[in-house]
């Protein structure tokens, strides 16, 4: 293959057997979305045993093997920027980062630059992994612009590899701090309700049948004044995840501007504070280096804004 790729190997898990082409690849290199490997398959960037496969609905077989070529990052495209970041965790493999509420992760639409891969790109010195492509280099996964808390980058192809089964395994320990409306009874439990885009609004997510499977255990840590401070231990990782699920329970995230149901009190508090965010955090990152295999574990205290709603909640 061209320098200027990188070349990830991918086998037809048994349970994927009789899939579409894309799904199956998609399940097999989880780094990768369907949409962009139906983008791939079409550009001959499939292979199996030298041979281009160009056909995204083809079936797939148990145990086959591919080889998927990835264009890596090029600058051009996503500009290195001075801005600055809190680091938790650094080495030659990855970096974790305590992101602030407001960041965006990765360009797109309506935010071209001032990001954190624009960040990382400047801090990194263009060291980062090639898989998430040209516009995500080094991004394993996200969290919301208005989240706050802990991630980690991949800076080399192995790092992001190894991440990215462990977050496909469900074995990556992540934790949320929630502030939300009302006190949970019980005063933890369980969410296991299927996600998928909104059929009626597509920047919205809805708990769908025959959506992502997506579970939340949720435990209340402390009841405020009609609400509570909540954590919530992700089982899987979909999008709003924490937020479609506290709300389809009827303890939608304080100041959540899409999901959130505010009570007039509430909503009195949060103009005064000025807090005009979800009121999420994401407090603990735990995963296995994914070349040391060394255990690592990271904390992160709720951010000023958010304690001080806190604080005026509390009872």
């Amino acid at each position: 293959m061209d320098r200027g790729v990188s070349i990830l190997d991918a086998t037809i898990a048994t349970t994927a057997d009789g899939w579409r082409l894309d799904r199956a690849l998609a399940d097999a290199v989880p780094t990768l979305s369907r949409e962009r490997l139906k983008v791939l398959i079409a550009s001959g960037a499939v292979t199996r045993d030298g041979q281009m496969v160009r056909d995204a609905a083809k079936k797939a077989a148990a145990g086959d093997r591919f080889a998927v070529a990835v264009p890596v990052p090029t600058l051009p495209h996503n500009e290195a920027q001075d801005i600055p970041l809190v680091i938790a965790y650094e080495d030659e493999h990855l970096i974790v980062i305590d992101k602030p509420a407001g960041l965006v992760v990765h360009p797109a639409a309506g935010n071209l630059d001032g990001t954190l891969v624009n960040a990382l790109l400047h801090h990194c010195q263009g060291s980062l992994s090639g898989i998430g492509g040209v516009a995500r280099p080094g991004i394993v996964h996200r969290i919301d612009k208005d989240t706050s808390g802990l991630m980690v980058a991949a800076k080399t192809d192995r790092a992001h590899e190894g991440l990215a089964r462990q977050f496909h395994d469900h074995s990556i320990d992540r934790r949320y701090r929630a502030i939300v409306g009302g006190v949970p009874r019980p005063a933890e439990g369980k969410v296991d309700a299927p996600l998928a885009r909104s059929a009626t609004n597509r920047k919205k997510i809805a708990i769908v049948q025959g959506g992502k499977r997506a579970v939340t255990h949720f435990r209340t840590m402390e009841v405020l004044r009609e609400a509570a401070l909540v954590e919530c231990r992700l089982e899987t990782g979909r999008t709003h995840q924490v937020r479609v699920h506290m709300a389809s329970i009827g303890h939608a995230l304080l100041g959540d501007p899409v999901y959130g149901r505010t009570k007039s009190g509430h909503k009195a508090l949060l103009e005064t504070l000025g807090f005009r965010r979800q009121a999420l955090h994401a407090a603990h990152l735990g995963f296995i280096h994914p070349v040391k295999s060394t255990a690592l574990a990271f904390e992160s205290p709720m951010p000023a804004d958010m304690q001080e709603l806190f604080t005026e909640l509390h009872v």
